[in-house]
């Protein structure tokens, strides 16, 4: 009869050397000499260095599943945004536009109809170039708001953004619970 490799698995190592101690009877060693033997068998030094590779294997697998983030256009956008958040002018690259509008579509009140006033009300606070009609225009082909055809009724288009949007809308943020309020938003206009 040749010899065919038959893999074992046990889901725990714990477990399975219990049940084997309990088998083996009085005469057998304890279930922890039988991991160890195990581990050993198994090509490990001891059952420590086992858990440790199957540890850093799955870390490495949660690595590995993770999108890397382009950091270098996280901070191109990022550049465009005032130490406040708020952003200063409307960047010139299409990708810094579009990472840029995702940080202010992350500010948008999320599903809630909204009339153009109030859209431009809110993009108003979120920006000092004073164009919100560019903002809500290109965040409408860009497909993060809705309207309708007569551009009354504009929504905040529900949807994951990309990991590079999540990380500058992260450092937005950050920058965002140090800022002072303008005067607009105080009522003091």
């Amino acid at each position: 009869m040749p010899k065919t490799p038959l893999p074992l698995h046990a889901d725990d190592l714990t477990v399975f050397a219990r049940s084997l101690a309990k088998q083996l009877g009085d005469a057998s060693p304890s279930h922890l000499v039988l991991m160890n033997m195990a581990a050993r068998a198994a090509g490990f030094q001891n059952v420590q260095h086992m858990r440790s590779l199957h540890a850093a294997g799955q870390r490495l697998a949660r690595v590995a599943d993770a999108p890397s983030v382009d950091s270098r256009a996280v901070g191109r956008a990022l550049h465009q945004f005032d130490a406040s958040g708020c952003l200063l002018r409307w960047p010139s690259k299409r990708n810094a536009q579009t990472l840029a509008l995702w940080a202010v579509w992350a500010r948008l009140p999320p599903a809630r109809s909204m009339s153009e006033k109030e859209l431009n009300e809110h993009l108003n606070v979120e920006h000092m170039f004073e164009d919100s009609a560019t903002l809500r225009r290109t965040m409408v082909s860009c497909g993060l708001l809705s309207r309708r055809n007569d551009c009354t009724d504009y929504r905040r288009v529900k949807q994951e953004p990309p990991v590079e949007a999540k990380a500058l809308i992260q450092a937005r943020n950050v920058r965002r619970r140090n800022r002072v309020p303008k005067a607009e938003e105080l009522g003091h206009v």
